[in-house]
């Protein structure tokens, strides 16, 4: 079956990585699946058995307009699985003005709150969202969110909308392969230190100062840990300082953004998320698939939804060094066992994604595994 899956831009993190394994999982079990990203961030191209990757050279999502409308006229595809709203508009437009009778599944991955904040703003990117979203209402087959809190922030902003929540795949058989690989790093040697590991853009809302601040109340306990900070964005000049300022240079390193994070999550010993707000963090669940014990800010949303009541990791206070620092040494003291975070994590598997997908879509049975 013809697929397209689409995004913004090429990335391998956040939600062009999460399309990347959707549609890596839907080639290894024989779809032909088409690939199309607005611009790339990095020449390296991962290929994959039954993809056909295409670029749009288009650094706007409304560019993506007139050469998805071309596309869809010559290809014809079944199925268009699209994520982020203000992409899911142009994709709706396309199907519309192309008379495509493709299925289309168009997914939030990120809080309405965030999304749609400035939508009393005239003529704002909020604003325009929310005067399409009614379409996209009426012209998607499916609408999903990725995590289940979303889904309910979603209802209470849209009375009318018909989001329903479905993970994303992150246990699939290429990041079992990649969290294997060798790793060379000096931060990363074993010694009797705990290691530590966060990893994301480094931006407010990802929280990497609460972090710090939680570092520095163990520090001052006498604690023995390391801290690999993986990422790179506009705090970094900050984050840097705040690490000097408390002492902190021979405890908390940053490292540059990495194409295999995986690789520093299989060997590190806890992996923290502090951030501010999230929509299902697909880092942290990575970090759990590779034996990490989790310990996360009960921030909205998704790592409530996973951790659950301190069962698969530690939840911490939203915003709170001091309890961030608590249950990080918790985490130290008692770790969480790969048998147990075992339940969890098959819910991000190919197998029980590709299943709820296709059975949203009415897609019949003979094509969900059709190897």
């Amino acid at each position: 079956m013809k697929i397209l899956i689409i995004s913004p831009v090429y990335s391998l993190a956040g939600v062009p990585l999460a399309q990347l394994r959707l549609a890596k999982s839907l080639g290894e079990i024989g779809h032909k699946v088409d690939l199309i990203y607005g611009c790339k961030k990095f020449n390296k191209i991962e290929k994959s058995k039954n993809i056909k990757i295409l670029f749009f050279n288009k650094y706007r999502v409304i560019g993506m307009l007139l050469p998805l409308i071309k596309y869809l006229i010559l290809n014809k595809p079944k199925i268009i699985f699209s994520a982020e709203d203000h992409l899911n508009v142009i994709v709706v437009l396309a199907k519309i003005i192309s008379f495509s009778k493709a299925k289309i599944s168009v997914s939030s991955r990120v809080t309405p709150i965030d999304t749609y904040r400035n939508s009393d703003n005239l003529f704002s990117k909020g604003w325009f969202l929310k005067k399409f979203f009614p379409l996209v209402y009426l012209k998607a087959d499916v609408m999903t969110c990725v995590a289940k809190d979303m889904v309910k922030q979603y209802r209470k902003m849209f009375k009318y909308t018909k989001q329903v929540g479905v993970y994303n795949i992150v246990q699939d058989k290429d990041s079992i392969i990649k969290m294997r690989e060798k790793l060379n790093h000096r931060w990363f040697d074993k010694n009797k230190s705990q290691l530590i590991v966060a990893s994301g853009k480094l931006a407010k809302w990802k929280g990497f100062d609460i972090l710090i601040n939680a570092a520095k109340i163990l520090n001052e306990k006498k604690i023995n840990f390391k801290i690999a900070i993986i990422g790179g964005g506009p705090e970094k000049k900050s984050l840097s300082k705040l690490i000097k300022t408390n002492n902190l240079v021979s405890k908390i390193k940053i490292i540059s953004p990495v194409t295999n994070t995986l690789k520093y999550f299989f060997n590190a010993d806890i992996f923290v998320l502090s951030s501010r707000v999230e929509g299902m963090p697909n880092v942290m669940i990575e970090a759990m698939m590779c034996g990490c014990t989790v310990v996360a800010t009960d921030c909205p949303t998704g790592p409530k939804e996973i951790i659950g009541n301190n069962t698969y990791g530690y939840l911490s206070k939203f915003n709170d060094p001091q309890d961030l620092s608590k249950n990080i040494l918790k985490a130290m003291n008692k770790k969480i066992s790969k048998d147990k975070t075992k339940k969890i994590l098959e819910k991000f598997s190919t197998t029980q994604v590709i299943k709820k997908h296709f059975s949203l879509l009415k897609i019949k049975k003979k094509y969900w595994k059709i190897n």
